[in-house]
């Protein structure tokens, strides 16, 4: 029988066909940086306070400045030991009574009555119109904000486990277009959305395809590459996010209504229905459909575009990689290390989406240029993909792993502490942390399958990243309310977490240089799986010694 990597070693393992393929999809991570964090631009709250029909009239009358409006009539108020003026409050008086002249005289409303805003606000633009302006979503009201981030990540949540599910069950590149065509569809319905439910609805709606699909484009290029190829072009695949991180801040830039950004974000997604053409389905999921005829055909198209002749008898192509057993969630809480394993996994994937969404979302409520800010923490994010790639194979993966987590938090703790004055070091230290919790969302995905037995490698995988989404749902909560207690709380609750993963990241067992495990009991006893590596490699240097011209193949290398 001939396995589908053997297969590979003809026809190529990252030839013409598949780096055309994966150049194709990933173009797929850069839309969703727009979807991920875009409510940094089309959520952001400008400066705003109480509307009120008779000082609007009078500061009309009067030929008043928004700023001298404010400075007049709006009350002031204590906010985190900072006296500023009231976003929520007015006076509640009788503008016509006052006395207050065009002369700005000022007369003295220290001991006049206050009272919640009545007439809505008012709303210092700035040239960008975003949701919150629109639905009046200050104040009070102002949780809501939290809320369209949150159903995004409650679609992710979902939407993933569902198109996982569909993709093992109908195939790889049909659950990838089906998710496309529901992305194009909720993702305008966003833009047009006539009211705050409904947008929240949609957002949802839009979160569950989103995810999926992305997660669907990952596991196909992973399943066309040769084995030695899957955790770079793996490591690459997310790196193109952070290039659409460095876009958005250039698009929002240029287009300042909320709604017209995200049609601009949506248009990718009707643009992928085109890849029905030019990509193909996965061999390797074909195989296990038992659908050897369509792997054929698709194998042989890949190697003739990568310019190679098959010689095996491809005809007797198999699934070497089949399920022979339904994994349960049970598999991977019965034991002591699959269960340890599991928790500390869960937890890192946990505090990636808190701290990472965390760290972006800050931008917008730090009160600088959000476009420079967000250029320049995208722009930190490049080098984590290349530390990865260098590091993991020369020091391994746990001590970087953890490393990036421990400099994460510091550099969250250290931010917090830094005074304003002190700009520069302060988004420099804060980059960093960029860098490290950027690095850490990137390793989390493939240390995750390395610390799993193979047939329950991808369920263990689906389970543990479920709680980088409900990290995604609290993350807004955690920054909004707690920085309106104090601006840099957040940054303690990020950094903390932060710490506590890195330390337990130094209780997974290191993986480099160490094979797949195949059954729980190589997770459980892994002196018994280096006893049989060392017996099939002593086997093999027998054979070798006694038929040195016989071709074998290394089975550990693999």
């Amino acid at each position: 029988m001939t396995t589908f990597d053997d297969i590979l070693e003809e026809a190529g393992k990252f030839g013409r066909c598949q780096k055309r393929i994966f150049g194709l999809m990933c173009m797929v991570s850069m839309p969703w940086a727009g979807v991920y964090v875009g409510i940094v631009f089309q959520g952001f709250t400008p400066e705003h306070w109480c509307r009120d029909p008779d000082v609007a009239a009078l500061s009309k009358s009067c030929g008043w400045s928004p700023s001298e409006t404010r400075r007049l009539v709006v009350p002031l108020e204590n906010r985190s030991g900072e006296t500023v003026r009231s976003t929520c409050q007015r006076y509640d008086v009788d503008w016509n009574a006052t006395g207050l002249a065009c002369d700005r005289t000022e007369v003295d409303l220290s001991k006049a009555p206050l009272a919640a805003c009545k007439h809505g606000w008012e709303y210092d633009y700035e040239g960008r119109q975003s949701f919150v302006t629109e639905f009046d979503l200050v104040c009070a009201d102002s949780w809501l904000v939290d809320m369209y981030q949150a159903t995004l990540n409650v679609g992710f949540l979902v939407g993933s486990i569902a198109t996982g599910y569909l993709a093992d069950r109908f195939g790889r590149k049909i659950s990838f277009l089906m998710s496309n065509v529901l992305n194009g569809i909720m993702g305008i319905l966003v833009a047009v959305a006539p009211n705050y439910v409904s947008l929240l609805v949609f957002r949802a709606l839009y979160g569950f395809g989103i995810k999926g699909g992305w997660v669907v484009g990952y596991v196909l290029i992973t399943e066309l590459v040769g084995v030695e190829y899957r955790r770079t072009v793996g490591v690459l695949y997310q790196m193109f996010f952070s290039v659409g991180i460095m876009l958005l801040p250039l698009l929002a830039y240029y287009i300042t209504d909320w709604r017209w950004l995200q049609v601009v974000i949506t248009v990718p997604y009707i643009l992928f229905l085109s890849y029905y053409w030019f990509i193909p389905e996965s061999p390797r999921w074909l195989l296990s459909q038992n659908n050897s005829a369509k792997a054929v055909e698709i194998t042989e198209a890949i190697a003739k575009e990568n310019g190679k002749t098959l010689s095996k008898k491809i005809e007797t192509l198999r699934d070497d990689n089949a399920e022979t057993s339904n994994p349960s969630f049970m598999d991977l809480v019965r034991t002591p290390r699959m269960r340890k394993h599991t928790l500390i996994l869960s937890f890192v994937w946990f505090t990636s989406a808190v701290v990472y969404q965390g760290l972006i979302m800050r931008l917008g409520i730090l009160g600088g240029n959000v476009y420079i800010d967000f250029l320049i923490s995208g722009l930190v994010e490049f080098p984590a993909a290349f530390l990865i790639l260098f590091t993991i194979e020369s020091i391994g993966r746990r001590l970087p792993f953890a490393t990036a987590n421990i400099v994460a938090g510091a550099a969250c703790f250290i931010t917090a502490m830094l005074p304003d004055s002190l700009f520069w070091l302060k988004t420099t230290v804060a980059c960093i942390g960029r860098l490290g919790i950027t690095m850490s969302f990137e390793m989390v995905v493939f240390v995750n399958t390395e610390l799993y037995p193979t047939y329950v490698r991808n369920f263990g995988v689906s389970v543990c990243s479920t709680l980088c989404d409900v990290g995604g749902i609290v993350a807004p909560f955690l920054l909004y309310r707690l920085a309106v207690i104090w601006l840099e709380l957040p940054l303690i609750i990020f950094g903390s977490l932060a710490f506590v993963a890195g330390g337990l990241v130094l209780l997974l067992p290191e993986t480099k240089g160490i094979p797949l495990p195949d059954t729980i009991d190589d997770i459980e006893y892994p002196e018994r799986a280096q006893e049989k590596i060392e017996l099939k490699k002593q086997q093999l240097d027998n054979l070798l010694a006694t038929s040195p011209s016989t071709d074998v193949k290394d089975p550990v290398a693999v």
